[in-house]
């Protein structure tokens, strides 16, 4: 869809200069990317500008290191000429796109474009375009300004389309009503920026993102996994989530999914768990499968396409819960809980520590997680053959036994494994 005429569109053109907002928001580095930029912009005789979520967020004062410029010509060899003082440059001719590492920082260089779609759900089609078309192809108001970088306009804020006054009352509104239609995608970024602004969205972007749930059947599963990956990088995925959960949109990722009370708790105790790190993606999507039986996991794995590794935590934690019943056993010995667990991913056996009812299954879980998985005899291979046990099957059967041994308490060192072997060698005698 183009752009509605100059003249039809309802502007609020505010007298707003960010060049302020600029220094007191980036850090030097990329204060300097900016200028560096700029002037190279200038002597080609090209426009640039700050386009984005920063803008979104330096209006809003929130930080926000994410870097998109837009140029109005070539992006990419204006990039290029910035290279000779970056560490890195990645481009992309054919979508005219680079990113560019300057000090540490990544900054992405993007030429001014239009779009259009041949059908719901396909890539967009690309051609050069202003910056105008460029801000309309955004995906909603708050994220379709402008902050020019040009040296007789630096700080200037461009708003064709309504953004800071959306931003002022909170509100998330797409550009035109095939939003939804052309890129489906734009739902799961909206309950996103929606949870994490604490906005709400508009009410006729509301009633189109309701209309317009089933075009997410157009979106391939890489693209879900992808909008999935963001919601889990939010510092609280669990609101995306039930938010998702209460219009209908989760399920459209698989009709087992659900996003409760249950699953906020969940979430939260597994970043208590991962702290100083954040959780893992296998991690969040291991909790958020945690209540679908193994044949709805291996749809949802194939829904999303999901990598062998992420695939084999989902896999996992659905065997995991499979013997919660057996880990709520208190008498069970610590080396059958070794024998359950030997092997899974660390994520599943998480992801059960955190899921699991049985307090007594919890506990087992977590004596594998930080003590039992770490047991190993102090024998070794060579030490075995030395002591008599013919070199094959027969050595790794016996590290085994010397390893549930320690598992079990039955020994406690070198000296305690030897004689226990002899013990056994005599016995096979």
């Amino acid at each position: 869809m183009k752009p509605p005429p100059t003249c039809a569109i309802m502007r609020e053109m505010i007298e707003t200069n960010l060049a302020g907002k600029l220094k007191e928001g980036l850090p030097a580095e990329l204060i300097g990317c900016l200028e560096a930029a700029a002037k190279l912009a200038a002597e080609r005789g090209l426009r640039l500008y700050l386009v984005g979520g920063v803008v979104r967020d330096l209006l809003l004062e929130r930080p926000n290191l994410d870097l998109d410029l837009v140029i109005e010509g070539d992006a990419v060899a204006l990039a290029q000429g910035l290279a000779g003082t970056a560490a890195k440059i990645t481009t992309h001719p054919r979508f005219q796109t680079a990113k560019l590492d300057w000090a540490g920082f990544s900054v992405d260089f993007t030429t001014a474009r239009s779009e259009s779609y041949d059908r719901p759900g396909a890539l967009p089609t690309v051609k050069p375009g202003s910056l105008e078309s460029d801000l309309f192809r955004r995906d909603f108001t708050v994220n379709a300004m402008a902050v020019s970088l040009d040296a007789d306009r630096y700080g200037e804020l461009i708003d064709h389309y309504g953004g800071r006054s959306d931003l002022e009352r909170r509100l998330l509104r797409v550009l035109h009503q095939r939003s939804f239609i052309d890129d489906a995608t734009r739902i799961w970024r909206g309950l996103r920026y929606e949870q994490r602004l604490d906005f709400q969205i508009e009410e006729d972007t509301l009633n189109w993102l309701k209309r317009d749930i089933p075009m997410l059947d157009t979106v391939s599963g890489d693209r879900l996994r992808y909008e999935l990956e963001c919601v889990f990088r939010e510092a609280q995925p669990e609101k995306v989530l039930c938010r998702a959960d209460e219009l209908g949109v989760l399920k459209k990722m698989h009709p087992a999914l659900a996003a409760d009370g249950w699953l906020r708790d969940r979430f939260r105790l597994a970043r208590r768990l991962s702290l100083p790190d954040s959780p893992s993606f296998g991690l969040y999507l291991a909790l958020l499968a945690y209540r679908l039986s193994g044949q709805e996991c291996d749809g949802l794995i194939s829904e999303l396409k999901l990598s062998r590794p992420v695939a084999q935590v989902v896999r996992d934690t659905a065997a995991l819960r499979a013997n919660i019943k057996t880990l709520s056993y208190p008498e069970i010995r610590p080396s059958y809980v070794y024998r359950l667990l030997h092997g899974l991913s660390l994520a599943a056996v998480t992801a059960a520590t955190i899921a699991a009812a049985s307090p007594v299954a919890r506990q087992h879980l977590e004596g594998y997680r930080h003590k039992l998985r770490y047991v190993k005899p102090t024998l070794n291979g060579d030490d075995l053959i030395s002591m008599g046990v013919p070199p094959g099957p027969r050595v790794r059967e016996f590290l085994e036994r010397l390893r549930d041994a320690r598992l079990n308490g039955q020994v406690a060192s070198r000296r305690g494994e030897e004689a226990l072997l002899r013990e056994w060698l005599g016995e096979a005698v």
